[in-house]
């Protein structure tokens, strides 16, 4: 069974419509994926109805992911396994988006101060009524040609300190976590190393989400180490966490795909070992017609 736990579609960030999303997930082999767009559940509608109608040997986990505000640092909880027709869910991911917009307004005020005008309607157009996020910042910058590439726009321009930065205005992860729950769901932490944090603050991140009642880490995602694998589940284990794995994709590159480099060893206890009442355990894909990719 492979599972990718982590990825994002249009309806947030993605660069691949929910069902297009859902085909690629296919060619790459994966028999379980979960759609975690930014603050929104509205993709898995679409996602539910393409595998579906087209019979696709893929089981599809719902999530979200929440971006939330801990001690100044942006982190992100993933949630898994969410009742995402929850009426109580979707107006809290509701209240999300609207933050995200405030942000969005205020990024676009202070970069048009710095001779980057038009930004908010530019941005708006690129998400197309999906979740605004700073990378809809970013490819817009590239493509009106202030920076090469997405990187550069974080490292010049939205970076703490540069010109559309702007501090997140996020719920309180501990309450993100509740909110995850309340709708049923896991609440993982996501891609624990992004966040640039010392050792000590890392391991207090670890130990408050688990005090907030966290339910795993990821433990494995595209371009880590082995060793940085084992580190992060050395981080888990002794708190009760289990661990996730997922590739954070949002479009195809040459250091990320679906479930690429997604694999743990046999004594890492998993998330959807703990919880498999809520995952599936059997590959669809035996019993499917659909002719697999190359292998990887």
């Amino acid at each position: 069974m492979k599972y990718d736990l982590h990825c994002h579609s249009t309806v947030s960030d993605g660069v691949l419509t929910p069902d297009a999303l859902m085909r690629h997930a296919v060619e790459r082999r994966i028999d379980v994926l979960a759609l975690t767009d930014h603050d929104t559940v509205d993709g898995l509608a679409l996602a539910r109805q393409t595998i579906a109608a087209e019979q696709l040997p893929l089981q599809l986990v719902a999530g979200v992911e929440i971006s939330t505000a801990w001690h100044d640092f942006e982190i992100h909880i993933v949630g898994l396994a969410v009742n995402d027709q929850c009426a109580q869910l979707r107006q809290r991911l509701d209240s999300q988006r609207e933050r995200r917009l405030e942000r969005a307004r205020e990024m676009a005020r202070r970069l048009t101060k710095h001779q980057v005008p038009d930004c908010f309607d530019a941005v708006l157009t690129l998400a197309d009524g999906g979740a605004v996020t700073r990378n809809h910042f970013a490819r817009h910058l590239v493509s009106i040609g202030r920076a090469a590439n997405v990187g550069q726009v974080f490292k010049h321009y939205l970076a703490r300190g540069k010109a559309g930065y702007v501090a997140n205005n996020w719920v309180e992860l501990a309450e993100a976590v509740q909110w995850i729950h309340d709708a049923g769901g896991i609440a993982v932490l996501a891609h624990p190393l992004k966040y640039n944090l010392s050792g000590k603050w890392l391991r207090r991140l670890a130990t408050e989400f688990r005090e907030a009642g966290g339910d795993a880490i990821e433990v494995v995602s595209c371009q880590m180490t082995p060793v940085q694998k084992r580190e992060v589940w050395a981080l888990a284990k002794p708190l009760g966490l289990v661990a996730s794995q997922g590739s954070d994709f949002h479009q195809i590159t040459p250091w990320n795909d679906l479930g690429r480099g997604l694999y743990m060893t046999d004594d890492i206890e998993t998330v959807w070992q703990r919880f498999a009442e809520q995952f599936p355990q059997q590959s669809l894909r035996a019993a499917s017609s659909v002719e697999p990719a190359e292998a990887m």
